[in-house]
């Protein structure tokens, strides 16, 4: 978890996340893992030029938090954005 979390954060010079603690943003994923379950992914043409991209649905994720706002609720999409556009350092 460490490697998908802090560990990347930093590479990017994001020194703010990465964990759970006082003055972090937090983004989180609740998942009850007995529930997990991930359907068969689909191929969605959304893209520019009708370029496709593969999406994958499942159940499980209880909630999504974004900047301490739940933006989905049980798989339902709150409406939420607190989210705004990230750039890492350039190597």
């Amino acid at each position: 978890m460490h490697q998908q979390t802090q560990r990347t954060a930093r590479l990017v010079g994001w020194t703010d996340r990465g964990v759970i603690t006082p003055g972090m943003l937090a983004d989180l994923n609740i998942i009850d893992v007995a529930r997990l379950t991930l359907h068969a992914p689909v191929l969605i043409a959304d893209l520019a030029a009708g370029g496709t991209r593969p999406m994958q649905a499942a159940d499980g994720y209880v909630a999504a938090i974004k900047r301490g706002e739940v933006i989905a609720d049980n798989g339902t999409l709150t409406g939420a954005s607190p989210g705004r556009l990230q750039r890492g350092r350039i190597a």
